[in-house]
């Protein structure tokens, strides 16, 4: 089973892309990481307890709006993402250490909740499974994945533009501001970083090639047509013998994650040690 790891920075159009690619005639199977993120601070499972537990343990006496008023049905008071969202997103040095601590608290549990779910969907016997992680490659996920597609813009300001539009659309307006979204903007992975990322660990000639960029500054027609060519690219070669092989015969499939894990780690090993040395030249 391949998976493939979907990534971009927020407002870039990867929920689209999800959309499409879970859609017939490609009809994906889809690990949702923002989806198992809330899960992973909601206190309605053991995992999600633990997690909603060292957030407040962490946050609460110095976040007074960290939970919201208890619900009337559960009588839950739930994490209150967007207030959480103010103290970590952004450049200053307190925030980038409270996001390292809600990673650190978030991404082992979230990292649990997706392996639980690949092992049922490759039982399935799915011959693919679309894993979509905003932080594909800050959270490590990349590791595990065959093949990665980053959705890109090419205009920063068009990605504010649709962030605030987003905000606006679920909440009424009134509530994240400009500078709220360059906030939200900056403290991720930026798009031209996640595609040299890909262009350099992921890229490769003919069916070796398993990193693409799909650029969605146009119509969803342009965007789903970029979608189909990715897609025929990572397909081709996987026929029934394959899929057969990876559905049924565990040793095959131990040896080729172990494959594909090792080669990840040692492209992305060197691809940091460029980096380093480019940085101390400068």
């Amino acid at each position: 089973m391949l998976l493939i790891g979907l990534t971009g920075s927020i407002a870039t159009g990867k929920s689209t892309c999800s959309t499409i690619l879970t859609s017939p005639p490609f009809s994906l199977p889809i690990i949702d990481a923002d989806r198992l993120s809330h899960s992973a601070i909601t206190p309605t499972t053991p995992l999600g307890k633990r997690g909603y537990k060292a957030i407040i343990r962490y946050f609460g006496p110095t976040t007074p709006d960290l939970l919201l008023p208890p619900d009337p049905e559960t009588g839950i008071a739930y994490i209150n993402r967007p207030a959480l969202g103010q103290r970590v997103f952004g450049t200053d040095p307190q925030r980038v250490k409270d996001r390292a601590v809600l990673n650190k608290i978030v991404h082992p549990i979230v990292r649990k909740m997706t392996l639980r779910t690949i092992v049922r969907l490759w039982w399935e016997g799915h011959w693919a499974v679309l894993l979509d992680v905003p932080l594909l490659f800050e959270s490590g996920f990349d590791l595990l994945c065959g093949g990665v597609i980053v959705v890109g813009l090419q205009d920063q300001e068009v990605q504010i533009e649709r962030l605030l539009a987003r905000d606006r659309e679920v909440r009424g307006g009134g509530g994240m501001t400009r500078e709220d979204a360059e906030r939200r903007v900056k403290s991720q992975m930026s798009v031209a970083e996640k595609v040299e990322r890909v262009e350099r660990c992921w890229d490769g000639k003919g069916r070796r090639r398993r990193g693409f960029v799909v650029w969605n500054d146009g119509s969803r027609e342009e965007l789903k047509e970029q979608l189909e060519e990715v897609v025929w690219r990572l397909k081709e070669g996987r026929g029934s013998v394959y899929t057969a092989l990876g559905r049924w015969f565990l040793p095959w499939v131990v040896w080729r994650a172990m494959v594909v894990m090792v080669g990840n780690w040692w492209r992305r090993k060197r691809f940091s040690e460029e980096q380093r040395k480019v940085k101390a030249k400068i």
